[in-house]
């Protein structure tokens, strides 16, 4: 396991699921492939190991995650409150995978706050908080699926984690590292993504599956922000790209559809942070991303109520779109973050 983890904590973490009988997976509001892929993988390594295990998600996922062994029986709680909260309330152990603030949970937090299951948190962000009776946290960590794999293999050795359990996990770790181009992707990784395909898992199937199953729609949304929704800012070294609520209308935007367009400004030269900032019903959305020692995290954090990763985070606003794009503007001059 990670040096990051001690090994005492990996113990008792073992401890409470051998003791366990009901086990409930959960993950952040708003999944993504890490989020989903890190779920399905663990409750495959604790099925095969006579645990009942059931996943809740707090609201429904992208349909390119759809696929996955397992992903059908999700439990989705702003579709299901009424089986998730009895899930909850009939679980002795609960393990929250890929977040590390109880806000994440959304309209789950409370049932979780109410539950008298001892719990787990296995993660990868920056400065958690403390709501569960173990954290295993590693900011270093490429994905939670890399940790997934990880306390597995330790506790159970590497034949713990079957084909479907690999699939899953191949996913969340593609996901998170870029497709194993961003600077998380370490020797350890490729260590462990060899693993993973020595269990039979098609890496080009499961790519296909994820990035290669575009409606026409997302496809023109894609071309749209580029042509019209994209301003450059060479002297900051800063793209961004804005979607209202109409440009989403226009497109028949489905969830997951926006998944990727932040990293587009980031492949013209010279470009060194982007932003997407998206108009939602309630608020304004921020994604972040960075090259090289740009703290995107730190920033999102401090101006827009987010956080995340280094390289990788989120935010929000509560003024308008066109408000929010002006603050974000300001802020990136006066603090000079893009010229890092």
């Amino acid at each position: 396991m990670n040096n990051n983890i001690s090994p005492a904590i990996i113990d008792k973490a073992g401890d409470l699921i051998h003791r366990a009988k009901n086990i409930v997976l959960t993950c952040h509001y708003n999944p993504d492939g890490d989020a989903i892929g890190s779920c399905l993988g663990m409750q495959h390594i604790l099925k095969n190991r006579g645990k009942t295990v059931s996943v809740i998600v707090p609201n429904d996922f992208p349909g390119f995650l759809r696929w996955m062994p397992g992903a059908k029986k999700i439990v989705i709680n702003k579709q299901n409150p009424e089986k998730a909260i009895d899930l909850i309330d009939h679980a002795d152990l609960l393990i929250h995978l890929d977040f590390n603030q109880a806000s994440r949970l959304d309209t789950l937090q409370e049932a979780i706050k109410n539950t008298k299951a001892k719990s787990i948190m296995i993660d990868h962000h920056l400065e958690p908080e403390t709501f569960t009776n173990l954290m295993l946290s590693d900011p270093k960590a490429s994905s939670t699926g890399e940790l997934v794999f990880e306390f597995s293999a330790t506790l159970w050795g590497k034949k713990a984690i079957d084909y479907n359990a690999a699939i899953c996990l191949y996913v969340a770790i593609m996901t998170d590292t870029g497709s194993f181009q961003y600077s998380c992707t370490t020797d350890k990784v490729h260590s462990i993504v060899a693993d993973l395909l020595k269990t039979g898992i098609s890496p080009n199937e499961i790519y296909d599956q994820v990035y290669n199953q575009f409606s026409e729609n997302r496809l023109k949304l894609y071309g749209f922000c580029l042509a019209e929704r994209m301003e450059i800012l060479p002297h900051l070294h800063l793209g961004i790209i804005n979607l209202s609520q109409e440009d989403l209308r226009k497109f028949k935007n489905r969830k997951g559809d926006t998944e990727g367009i932040v990293n587009l400004p980031l492949q013209i030269k010279g470009i060194r942070m982007a932003v997407l900032v998206t108009e939602r019903e309630s608020e304004v959305k921020l994604s972040f991303r960075s090259k090289g020692k740009i703290d995107v995290s730190s920033f999102a954090r401090k101006y827009f109520n987010g956080g995340g990763h280094y390289n990788a985070a989120g935010g929000n606003s509560s003024e308008s779109l066109s408000s929010t794009i002006n603050t974000l503007k300001k802020t990136i001059i006066e603090t000079k973050i893009s010229m890092s």
